[in-house]
């Protein structure tokens, strides 16, 4: 069962009960738990009752009760969280609290201190991200996985889950397709070629001195210039790239282009009418050092009266290769990247150890570790098997045997080794290599970089980990844990897609003062959402602050129209910025953003119901069970109202009264009226049908507050542990690539402490699950979990 918080209890018990026997834990069940269970919890599940059809009192011996864990899983959950006992009924008191969670921890999930059970992690491709992020540091190449390769399924709200990364034949084919893509843009098919530079079209001009135009009519003269230097005699190959923009209907325009240098014509060619088409032209010319004049000349062939379409010209491109005479070439565009020597030996043995030096250093990176002999000997005898043939070269050689590194699963899979366990170790801890790869991937999304590697192959990464944490972390390449995680946990990477539509908030008039008339105007204000809430994480990761920061706070990151959307005066510029909020504002923190705000609406109106799920689940870590089936909808119940227009609140009243409806919405229901003077674009509002907007309300804990800024307080205070560890266990879920168990709760626990004692700092939390066991252990081969009574 996934580590996800359970609803209550009754809600979703599932029998499945363990193979415990009667023992000590049985026994210490009967003697400290049983008695307090009799006290809180038998009025429900005892004595004959047996709501969710749950009795506690009902199974045939203690051991089976005792092994139950999805049981004491679900009831460790609902304690903690204030859910059970329900409210209005006694509740324990916080030693007797402490007694159930002890008990359950050690008994029942059979936690043992000394070799905590760091979980199974499915052996996991790279996803998406990660392969392009992979690719680009490893080849230097940019590949566009988001164009090439299908969508990557998600598990527990996130794409690096190991259970759902699968590989289809489609896929496989796709990853062999890129691999031949990406070597042959990366890597030169030969040592040395001609310079080449670019002559940049902009700075073309007319005789007047104004610039050449991005685009113009076929049926426009005119003459543009601008110098170029040479700086050694010679003959030169001048590329110029011209592209015809037509409509689809056929025109008669047609002009001549002659390119000339200096003054004189070296090429002259005619365009007519073609539809987005680029001419690729090649110029051979020998010029002498200096300073010259290159010009393009444009002269309209047919009279202008005869134009039926738009047909227009447009001076893409212009570079200078040379000069020719290999005696002058350079090393050919990224080959100091893979080849450390100018130019292959000639000598067949020599070549043949160059090669297998080559390989051995990029395979090396590729699989993340040092690669065997027998593993480069292939690549080498590969890499042979090309270049050896006649018209070949050394570098085509290296490139196929690139293609089949880069379709390998040791690259494609991020495989993991382990050490020796040690006396009275049960689980074994990941070798240096594996480390610096779930390090690299958690933190960056990409490979690691050569400092890592370094470390791990002196074996002294372990004992580093803080140092390059804060490395790391301080390194723009981070970037991809703000993107990545916060994307996916606080859904920012959908607040451009999601559907919501200003015009059914206000009539035109309004749209156009409030500047939500425009889809660039909404797009803009979509964007800057977006990187409010990535900001927002980022600040609190670099400069290490509380992590209540989150919830909680005194400023904002903002742009001018932002701030304008959400009535914060006094910010200008487009920059994102960080901005004190007036005093008493509403906003500061993940709650008020319009990211969350407008991802739990719906597209004509705000869903309060959306909005406290998505508190429950991401930020106090306890979703409510999924609706029985027959819930009727909340517009049947508006529908039911005869005529009467209800404010949300009203409605939800209604449905929360129906007893099919109470438990969910007792506990969703407060914390999304709470926001509701947020409108679905995340603006600011006093009424909702002429009414005044009523936030008060008191969480199935037992706080009670008035209004947002209340909750925000609640929750950054009084339930900050809960925080604390719906964080931790989505950071925990993200990296580790797994949802979490039953024998994870001991070690969020752990981090959980730790992160409190540090006042909820930043690093106290990533130091705490990059140092957990389940960070740097594996099970080997699936090994039973210790006997709950032992």
């Amino acid at each position: 069962m996934p580590f996800r918080f359970v609803g209550f209890i009754c809600a979703l018990f599932v029998a499945g009960p363990g193979h415990a026997a009667d023992g000590p834990a049985a026994e210490r069940f009967r003697n400290t738990v049983q008695p307090l269970l009799n006290d809180y919890c038998f009025t429900c599940h005892g004595d004959g009752a047996k709501k969710g059809n749950v009795a506690l009192d009902g199974f045939k011996t203690d051991g089976e009760l005792v092994g139950n864990r999805t049981l004491w899983l679900a009831c460790l959950k609902n304690l903690r969280a204030g859910i059970m006992p329900p409210p209005g009924k006694p509740r324990p008191t916080a030693d007797e609290l402490a007694t159930i969670e002890k008990w359950i921890i050690s008994d029942s999930f059979g936690h043992d201190p000394k070799n905590p059970d760091p979980g199974r992690v499915t052996l996991r491709r790279l996803n998406r991200v990660e392969y392009r992020n992979t690719i680009l540091d490893l080849m230097g190449v940019d590949f566009k996985t988001d164009d090439e390769f299908p969508a990557d399924d998600t598990g527990y709200g996130f794409d690096t889950i190991g259970d759902v990364l699968t590989v289809s034949p489609l896929l496989l084919e796709k990853y062999f397709q890129a691999s031949k893509t990406i070597t042959t843009a990366a890597v030169p098919a030969v040592p040395r070629v001609p310079r080449e530079a670019e002559i940049a079209v902009g700075e073309f001009r007319d005789d007047t001195g104004k610039r050449i135009p991005g685009k113009f009519s076929i049926y426009q003269a005119g003459e543009y210039t601008r110098p170029f230097d040479v700086d050694t005699a010679g003959e030169y190959r001048l590329h110029v790239d011209l592209t015809v923009r037509g409509a689809f209907d056929f025109d008669p325009g047609r002009c001549a282009v002659t390119v000339l240098v200096d003054g004189k014509d070296i090429c002259k060619q005619e365009f007519g009418w073609e539809n987005n088409k680029t001419h690729k032209i090649e110029i051979v010319v020998t010029v002498a050092a200096g300073t010259h004049r290159l010009a393009v000349k444009f002269v309209p062939l047919v009279p202008v009266e005869k134009k039926k379409q738009p047909l227009d010209l447009s001076l893409t491109a212009v570079r200078l290769q040379g000069p020719t005479d290999p005696k002058h070439w350079v090393r050919a565009k990224n080959a100091a990247r893979f080849f450390p020597k100018d130019e292959a030996p000639t000598d067949p043995a020599a070549r043949l150890v160059y090669a297998k030096d080559v390989l051995s250093a990029f395979v090396n990176k590729a699989y993340r570790r040092p690669a065997d002999d027998a593993t480069v000997n292939k690549l080498v005898a590969i890499a042979e098997s090309v270049f050896s043939q006649r018209d070949r070269t050394f570098e085509d050689g290296i490139q196929q045997a690139m293609v089949a590194v880069l379709a390998s699963p040791r690259f494609l899979f991020r495989v993991e080794s382990e050490l020796p366990t040690g006396p009275g170790e049960r689980y074994p801890l990941l070798d240096e290599y594996a480390l610096a790869s779930r390090l690299s991937y958690f933190l960056w999304s990409t490979m690691p970089d050569e400092e890592l590697l370094g470390l791990a192959g002196k074996n002294e990464l372990r004992k580093n980990l803080p140092a390059q944490v804060r490395r790391m972390t301080a390194d723009s390449r981070a970037d991809a844990l703000v993107k990545n995680f916060v994307g996916q946990w606080l859904q920012s990477r959908d607040v451009e897609g999601v559907v919501v539509t200003p015009r059914s908030l206000f009539d035109r008039a309004t749209l156009r003062q409030l500047r939500l008339d425009s889809d660039q105007e909404v797009r803009d204000i979509r964007r800057a959402m977006k990187l409010e809430t990535e900001n927002s994480f980022e600040y609190v990761l670099r400069e290490d602050r509380s992590v209540r920061e989150l919830i909680d706070t005194d400023y904002a990151f903002l742009n001018e129209r932002l701030a304008e959307h959400y009535g914060i005066p006094g910010v200008k510029g487009p920059e994102m910025r960080k901005v004190a909020l007036p005093k008493d504002s509403p906003r500061g923190g993940i709650l008020t953003q319009g990211t969350m705000l407008m991802v739990t609406s719906n597209p004509t109106r705000t869903s309060p119901v959306k909005r406290g799920l998505f508190v429950l689940e991401n930020v106090l870590g306890s979703p409510p069970p999924p609706p029985p089936e027959d819930v009727p909808e909340l517009e049947e119940t508006i529908k039911a109202a005869k005529g009467k227009e209800l404010t949300l609140r009203e409605a939800l009243a209604l449905h929360r009264s129906k007893p099919l409806c109470s438990s969910c919405h007792s506990r969703m229901d407060p914390l999304g009226l709470a926001l509701e003077n947020f409108n679905a674009l995340g603006m600011w509002r006093d009424k909702e049908v002429g009414q005044p907007i009523a936030t008060s309300g008191t969480l199935i804990s037992g706080e009670t507050f008035k209004d947002v800024r209340e909750l925000k307080r609640v929750i950054a205070t009084g339930r900050r542990l809960d925080f604390y560890r719906c964080l931790t266990e989505k950071l925990m879920t993200y990296a580790l690539g797994r949802g979490l168990d039953y024998y994870d709760v001991a070690t969020v626990d752990g981090i959980v402490a730790r992160t409190d004692q540090a006042d909820g700092k930043f690093s106290a939390l990533l130091l705490g699950v990059i140092d957990s066991p389940a960070f740097q252990r594996r099970r080997t081969l699936s090994p039973t979990p210790p006997d709950a009574n032992r």
